[in-house]
């Protein structure tokens, strides 16, 4: 089977240039202690222009072969050198492809999988069935037909009860000119046929109901026998799959550059996410150090149809994922010479440091820096990427929130899941107070108040927002006006109770808000001169979700 491929296969190699990374693959190597001397020894694995060309070939060969976009799924490809310095490539895919593990010219899958082909496959078989089980049991004809005759039911029954409440207002009338009519036993008779007509309609009504009960009740037990069905089913093939991916990452070994081998259990202690091992990273940094083969450039991108999230689109190039490669990274890398962290794209601004214990950290985010990397290669200098290549432990981090590129100030990051998980909850259940601090580029006309103006984003031209009473998401700022200057600006402060894009900007400059531009903001009308959008996270105040202490962070304006 050929595995390793030539550069011609993919490229024209003359037409490929040096150029910077766009991105790294990174860890840290395990072996070498912690804090600074284990910063030091950060293992880097660069995607750079070489391997996005090889990629970019190899999505060539997938848009020409149909049944490469069936199904959406992640591809990578390494670039290799041998041992007499010739480079090949090697390919290959997450998970399966249409149904397969190994297929002609792809890396197979990390051993260990033979191990247990046997129970895979038999379990398998069963998540198979139960799929089917399912299916069938959620075309259940019954549901619709339950459906059809309720309808019809409540539409008699309504009937009944409105030609019932005219008959009832009829017989009120009657009843009064009865007695004001007869007497005595004429009296007596003509009232009870009203009360005997009255108790016919009862009967009427009853019967109806029991009728109802009759023909739904069967197919009642039978939809709830069902759901009680698809429920057990539901959880049996949550079982089979923890043991089938606990039989798996038991049995799948990963070998490093220094001939170190560990199964995916003692790599990943704690729990393993689902398809562990089956990304293309791992199988293609496995594959070159237990055949000798010397890793240059890798790039991994997402082909097919979109995914079901829609945070993958096709023809994109992605990272490591958070949960199922980064982790391994530092140990599949060990073994390669160590990049020294100090890069040029990464040591043009320090980022001030204002608060940091062994949860969280926060930063002050200077104007025009991303606070994450973008999707494409020209945006990957940001807050996050600067912090990863700067603390020991980087990789870990994760911004809770994010502000504007042009808006400078408090920046909070989460140094663990855990942390991350609960300061989310805060800013999503608001309990995260913030104040903001801007100039206006012109005066202001209310000194304080509150704007409550429903936000929508334009698909036609993100990242606008727009004030949409019919699809907007509901949007709250109070304002106070901090002093006005010159006549020609006003210095405010903002304090946001929700966290929709750009909500202070358009808050500003909406008419119904208050109708003013923040200055430097042109994106949203401004004409003013300015160096910068004059906006700033001035303060911060929350719960520690560790030590329970409330924390208010500050950071100076400078404008």
């Amino acid at each position: 089977m050929v595995i390793m491929h030539s550069l011609s296969d993919f490229i024209d190699c003359n037409a490929i240039r040096n150029s910077s990374p766009s991105y790294y693959y990174e860890g840290c190597c395990p072996q070498r202690g912690v804090g600074a001397a284990r910063r030091r020894h950060r293992l880097k694995l660069p995607r750079n222009a070489m391997s996005e060309a090889i990629a970019h070939g190899l999505m060539q060969h997938l848009a020409n072969n149909d049944c490469y976009s069936r199904e959406g799924k992640m591809y990578g490809v390494l670039l290799v050198e041998l041992s007499n310095g010739e480079q090949r490539v090697l390919k290959a895919f997450s998970g399966l492809l249409n149904g397969c593990s190994v297929v002609e010219g792809w890396i197979p899958p990390i051993p260990g999988r033979d191990g247990v082909a046997l129970e895979e496959a038999s379990t398998l078989a069963q998540l198979d069935a139960i799929k089917q089980e399912l299916l069938t049991l959620k075309q259940l004809n019954e549901r619709q037909q339950y459906e059809t005759l309720c309808h019809e039911f409540e539409q008699q029954l309504q009937e009944m009860s409105d030609r019932h409440r005219h008959c009832k207002h009829q017989r009120q009338e009657k009843r009064q000119q009865i007695c004001n009519t007869f007497t005595g036993e004429a009296l007596t008779l003509s009232l009870e046929q009203l009360d005997e007509e009255s108790r016919q309609q009862g009967l009427e009504r009853r019967q109806l109901k029991r009728q109802q009960n009759a023909v739904l009740q069967p197919l009642q037990q039978l939809i709830t026998a069902t759901e009680a069905r698809i429920s057990e089913l539901k959880q049996q093939r949550k079982i089979l799959s923890r043991q089938l991916q606990a039989q798996m990452h038991a049995s799948y070994s990963l070998t490093n550059f220094s001939g170190r081998s560990q199964s995916l259990q003692q790599l990943m202690p704690e729990g393993l996410p689902t398809g562990t091992g089956d990304c293309c990273a791992p199988k293609l940094l496995h594959y070159a150090a237990t055949h000798n083969l010397k890793p240059l450039a890798m790039a991994e991108f997402w082909w097919g149809a979109s995914s079901i999230n829609q945070d993958k689109i096709p023809g994109e190039f992605y990272g490591a994922c958070a949960e199922r490669c980064q982790p391994l990274m530092g140990f599949l890398l060990s073994g390669l010479k160590p990049i020294s962290i100090i890069n040029k794209d990464f040591s043009k601004e320090e980022i001030p440091i204002l608060y940091q214990d062994e949860w969280l950290i926060a930063v002050n985010k200077p104007a025009g820096l991303l606070s994450v990397p973008g999707r494409y290669r020209d945006r990957q200098d940001s807050v996050l990427s600067r912090l990863r290549h700067l603390l020991p432990d980087g990789m870990a981090l994760a911004s809770v929130h994010r502000l504007d590129q042009e808006t400078s100030g408090i920046l909070l990051l989460a140094r663990d899941r855990q942390t991350h998980r609960q300061l989310s909850q805060q800013f999503q259940q608001r309990q995260i107070h913030k104040v903001y601090e801007a100039i206006l580029g012109g005066a202001a006309t209310v000194d304080q108040g509150t704007i409550d103006l429903p936000l929508w984003g334009d698909p036609q031209n993100r990242p606008e927002q727009k004030v949409d009473w019919q699809r907007g998401k509901p949007s709250l700022t109070h304002f106070r006006v901090m002093a006005r200057e010159g006549g020609d600006y006003t210095r405010i402060e903002f304090i946001p109770l929700t966290g929709r894009t750009h909500q202070l900007r358009v808050h500003a400059a909406d008419a119904r808000g208050l109708g003013v531009t923040i200055l430097g903001d042109r994106f949203y009308g401004c004409c003013a001169e300015a160096s910068r959008l004059h906006l700033h996270a001035r303060e911060l105040r929350f719960e520690h979700p560790q030590t329970g202490e409330t924390l208010h962070i500050h950071s100076e304006t400078q404008f």
